[in-house]
């Protein structure tokens, strides 16, 4: 019998067409801002004066000479150090037990990691730990009391790695798992760890919200380059070395970047759906690493369990609070996700050019790893002089594409094209539309955390989300207590755990990175 050819695909121009709003949207909240924080840092700009002059390079020689700029630099780095090892190491070695262990326990181990990923605030994680420096406290988290003294530049990222232990370990388990199936393991597992250190110094690099809460306002010696930007910026008045401190910044921050999406492109790598095994394996060996690393992560997220189960008393939060935090994050995630998955199926699934078509992500790879923090004095001016300050409006991500997104989207979509016997319909778009839901869900869960952006657009505690009235708790010395479930509310957890389960069973434990150049 001879097999039936391959259903036609839709013609590749519908591609440039579905490409179209990611370049606008891109140009608009990522391109514009990020030349007008540019321009900014040219100009002896002040926050509360109108008149400003240029001033050259100016602003970069006065940011460039001052010792804080570079210790924030060397800090943001120390600070990633132990997550970086935490990323490299235990998590492949996690990934590996759980699936060498067969289906159950790797199937066990995502709905377990799950836990680690939906439960985790920044916010909520710091204020749980700073109840250490009552008087009172004892165990793990009087560590916290270090922060502050001669020894926090060895504290402080301690204490940091204990706080995210959990989250780091989970999601790059999640992202090693997907290379063990996809039949090139040594070149995936070196793609995803590569991929795993940048996101990281990424992160180390814009993190705003322990170098800010936990030191109560971020001193010289414990502020990141993001906490750097802010205070220079919002705090001091002074837009211009802000400005000259953000195109750095984002300048670093492009460049790993490009170095990702270069590896994505140049290495071949694509994502597909595996046929669904059900393996025993050796689950002995995928159980018991899952213990030990689960006996790890309660063991550090401790101070945070018995602050989030303790019996303080906390005055009530109002349902608008919640409206606040978490319809700005899902309409916010809504739009960056529908764009970026419009331009995935065009680039990956329609391929307008064909096998160079990934080439088509290199112009926005610069933002692929920076959040708003790089360009958010611009975007804050806009807000500002529309005059949308302390509104919900002003609390949507500035963001109307998310690049991290469009890049996975793609991967997928290629992958799936390549296999597609079924037309574009159903061979592309409905096996990726899960995944457009899953990474709006989990976009939605960033943003709502986010300390920030509420912090920037926000100047009542009471027109902001949850981050900013526990963020509001720790910077009071009246003694104001806030519960630190507030970001985490009960019926939103349990919302999100029922669908990672699902995803994480019914989907995402099928997915497989492949590398290789096809012909």
């Amino acid at each position: 019998m001879i097999p039936a050819p391959p259903a036609p695909r839709p013609p590749a121009a519908l591609g440039w067409l579905l490409l179209a709003p990611a370049a606008f949207a891109a140009l608009a909240c990522l391109v514009v801002p990020s030349v007008h924080t540019a321009v900014m840092s040219t100009r002896s700009v002040r926050l509360l004066a109108r008149r400003d002059e240029p001033v050259g390079l100016a602003n970069y020689a006065t940011v460039l000479g001052d010792e804080g700029f570079w210790r924030a630099l060397a800090f943001s780095l120390l600070v990633t150090l132990v997550p970086l090892l935490v990323a490299v190491v235990v998590a492949p070695l996690l990934a590996l037990a759980l699936d060498r262990g067969g289906s159950v326990a790797r199937r066990g181990g995502r709905v377990v990691l799950s836990l680690a990923v939906i439960t985790f605030s920044p916010v909520a994680v710091v204020a749980a730990w700073t109840r250490g420096l009552r008087p009172d406290a004892t165990g793990l988290a009087t560590l916290v009391r270090g922060v502050a003294g001669e020894g926090a530049a060895v504290t402080f990222p301690l204490v940091v790695a204990a706080m995210t232990f959990g989250v780091v370990c989970a999601l790059a388990t999640l992202a090693f798992l997907p290379a063990l199936r996809g039949g090139t393991v040594t070149p995936a597992m070196f793609a995803v760890a590569a991929l795993v250190v940048l996101t990281l110094l990424a992160v180390g690099l814009q993190a705003f919200t322990f170098s800010s809460a936990l030191s109560r306002g971020g001193s010289r010696g414990t502020r990141t380059l993001g906490a750097y930007m802010l205070f220079e910026g919002l705090a001091a008045g002074r837009l211009g070395p802000a400005a000259a401190a953000a195109t750095l910044t984002g300048l670093l921050l492009g460049g790993l970047g490009i170095v990702a999406v270069l590896l994505v492109v140049l290495g071949g790598m694509r994502l597909h759906l595996s046929p669904r095994t059900t393996g025993n394996g050796q689950p002995l060996i995928g159980v018991l690493a899952l213990i030990v690393v689960s006996a790890a992560g309660l063991v550090l997220a401790w101070p945070w369990i018995t602050a989030l189960f303790g019996a303080e008393e906390t005055p009530p939060v109002t349902f608008g609070t919640y409206v606040r935090t978490w319809l700005p994050a899902l309409a916010g995630a809504l739009v960056s996700v529908a764009v970026a998955y419009a331009a995935a199926l065009g680039i990956g699934g329609l391929r307008p050019l064909g096998r160079h078509s990934e080439w088509l992500l290199l112009p926005f790879a610069p933002w692929a790893l920076a959040a708003a923090g790089p360009f958010s004095l611009a975007t804050w001016t806009y807000v500002r002089d529309l005059g949308l300050m302390d509104t919900i409006i002003a609390l949507v991500p500035p963001m109307l594409v998310s690049v991290p997104a469009l890049v996975v989207l793609t991967l997928l979509c290629r992958g799936l094209a390549e296999r597609a016997r079924t037309g574009f319909l159903r061979g592309v778009v409905l096996p990726s539309l899960p995944m457009a839901g899953i990474l709006a869900g989990g976009i939605t869960l960033v943003n709502a955390q986010d300390g920030l952006w509420p912090l920037m657009v926000s100047q009542r505690p009471s027109s902001g989300p949850a981050t900013m009235l526990l963020s509001q708790s720790l910077n009071s010395y009246r003694g104001a207590t806030v519960d630190v479930g507030v970001t985490t509310p009960l019926p939103v957890m349990l919302l999100a755990l029922a669908a990672v389960v699902a995803a994480q069973l019914l989907y995402l434990d099928r997915l497989a990175i492949t590398m290789g150049r096809t012909a």
